[in-house]
């Protein structure tokens, strides 16, 4: 009999000891000497004026790359010993210690900036066809105009060093509260302690009961200390909408789109598309409603399972699941998850203590990944899985690229993890051995669709109202409430009986300092995705080196260059896009005739 795979991660093989490695400690001792060294030669460079002056600035690059991947490692590992126990002092410290040398990293690439501006352009082409830089062409091209467009070097600096205590501060302080949160829970004759994870987990119940109880100790539990989720949040944005301010940008999406490197047309064609395609889902949302006997489902019932259609699985059939259908596509895929369970990189055990939500970070100094989650048994957690691994898959393919070349955006990020978790769904249906399974199937992708078109629309509509109204000034719980559910509503269409106000203190991304808005390159991964997918339908397994293939160069070219380069495809249009709602509507309407 095969050995039961192991539930948690292996990190010892990175730095041995956890938070108290002495390994991890002697690595941020060298790394924060060379962050130094690296910050002096800076300031003694001089632009290069031709290009047999070029080898300094070449040798810079280099190392500026090689910084970047230690400290990608490092923030890796701080991130990991956080999530498995957010009660472990040590990470904490070490987080903020990461951060700080993160900080002095952009102070130093804000000199570095400097210094490419200045590069006159004979000697700038010639360093960008330099073999060394050639596949990184586009980022450096892209450092040089986001240089332009930002404060003088010194008060970028000032900015970077006072966004230690004054931004990201803020955002630490969100995670510790997080992990006091504490959710009573009855278990049998016994009253326990959810954490935040188990209970997100628990809300998924089939029991609609259980939904319905525990919904409103997770409300309270998020009410408790709101005047504290809402300092942080305020004072935050407060710091990002100043430092914008002092830039001279005018609208809070510019970073966002930047990062994401699209165009406002294209955020505004994908959103109009999803608007417009929404009347199918509410007619889902109607119909489920009305199967589990209710007028109108609330915010608790939208991801629950239907009476006895869930299905539920132990962490080995999970994993075998996943591998058996990424292979229907890609064997190289399959390969790459088979290899990622037996080597422990994923951390699933059920327990109390961790960080709610799951994610997947990348080591680059040892090639490998490493997931998070965790797995109690639901299908959702196996798309979890699938999800998840699409993202190091996506790593995967880009190691022996430049470090500037690997640093894909967000939305073309979520594109790699949406595509793994619609393979396994679509095989999975396939296979459905009746009309129940293929129901409660159907029941699951629809609903991921439903998370993009309106959970996420609704963070989109959050936020974009919250900032205008926090340009003004502090905005108070009460607001944020009715900021929150006006947003649910709108994007639900008010489809809903009962609306989760406090959302906008339990959901971590509108936390996130390195990525603010984090949420609409969820839905453009999806829709992308589904595009994705439609072309891999139409050409079989022929499209999987065609898939590898965009999926390396999604951190060389915008999304539109992605797009019309390897889909002959214009997101700036609503053609791509509704093409891809197509398929979801189709998932619906398949749905809606079985359920008759």
């Amino acid at each position: 009999m095969r050995t039961p795979l192991e539930q948690t991660w292996d990190l010892d093989v990175f730095f041995p000891g956890g938070s108290s490695s002495p390994a991890f400690a002697a690595y941020l001792e060298q790394l924060t000497a060379d962050l130094s060294a690296f910050q002096a030669d800076l300031n003694a460079a001089n632009p290069p004026q031709s290009k047999d002056q070029l080898e300094p600035l070449a040798g810079l690059l280099e190392r500026m790359q090689d910084l970047s991947r230690r400290l990608r490692h490092a923030d890796a590992f701080v991130g990991c010993l956080t999530a498995q126990n957010v009660k472990d002092e040590g990470a904490r410290l070490l987080t903020g210690r990461v951060t700080q040398l993160q900080a002095a990293f952009e102070s130093a690439l804000t000199t570095l900036d400097s210094i490419l501006q200045a590069v006159p352009p004979e000697p700038w082409q010639a360093l960008l066809a330099d073999p060394r830089f050639v596949p990184a062409a586009y980022p450096l091209e892209e450092r040089r105009r986001r240089a332009q467009e930002r404060m003088e070097p010194g008060r970028e600096q000032l900015a970077g060093h006072l966004a230690v205590d004054g931004y990201h501060g803020w955002s630490e302080l969100y995670d510790t509260l997080v992990g006091r949160v504490a959710i009573p829970f009855r278990e049998g004759d016994k009253e326990v302690l959810l954490s935040a994870g188990q209970a997100h987990n628990k809300l998924r119940s089939p029991d609609r009961q259980v939904r319905v109880t525990l919904f409103a100790a997770w409300e309270e539990a998020w009410a408790k200390d709101a005047e504290l989720f809402a300092a942080a949040l305020n004072h935050l944005a407060g710091f990002r909408l100043n430092l914008y301010r002092h830039r001279g940008w005018d609208s809070v999406l510019k970073e966002p789109l930047e990062v994401n490197r699209m165009k406002p047309e294209t955020l505004q064609a994908m959103w109009d598309v999803i608007e417009r395609n929404k009347a199918p889902l509410v007619a889902y949302l109607n119909r489920k409603a009305k199967l589990m006997g209710l007028d109108r489902l609330a915010w608790y019932d939208v991801d629950a399972p239907m009476g006895g259609s869930a299905r539920t699985f132990t962490y080995d059939e999970a994993t075998a699941f996943v591998v058996e259908h990424f292979r229907q596509f890609s064997p190289a895929m399959a390969d790459f998850a088979a290899h990622a369970f037996e080597h422990r990189w994923i951390e699933a055990e059920d327990r109390p203590g961790k960080q709610a939500g799951g994610f997947c970070t990348s080591f680059p100094l040892k090639q490998e990944s490493r997931i998070f989650m965790t797995f109690s048994g639901t299908a959702d957690n196996v798309s979890t899985l699938a999800h998840e691994l699409g993202h190091a898959y996506h790593q995967s393919l880009m190691e022996d690229l430049p470090e500037l070349a690997q640093q894909y955006a967000m939305n073309v990020a979520e594109t790699a993890s949406t595509f793994a978790e619609t393979l396994v769904s679509d095989a999975a249906l396939r296979e459905a051995q009746s009309k129940e399974e293929r129901v409660a199937l159907l029941a699951e992708k629809v609903e991921r669709a439903v998370a993009f078109f309106m959970d996420i629309h609704a963070r989109f509509l959050f936020e974009r109202d919250f900032y205008a109204e926090r340009a003004k000034g502090a905005v108070s719980v009460q607001r944020l409430n009715e900021l929150m559910e006006n947003a649910q509503r709108r994007a639900f269409c008010d489809a809903l009986s009962q609306y989760h106000p406090y959302f906008w203190a339990s959901k971590l991304h509108f936390y996130i300092t390195t990525d603010p808005f984090y949420n609409f390159p969820y839905s453009f991964g999806f829709l992308f995705s589904m595009g994705v997918y439609a072309r891999a339908r139409a050409e079989g397994p022929a499209f999987a080196e065609k898939y590898a293939a965009l999926l390396r160069d999604t951190g060389r070219m915008t999304v539109e260059e992605l797009a019309a380069r390897h889909l002959g495809a214009d997101l700036t249009k609503p053609d791509f896009w509704q093409e891809a709602a197509d398929l979801v509507i189709a998932d619906v309407n398949e749905f809606l005739r079985l359920t008759e």
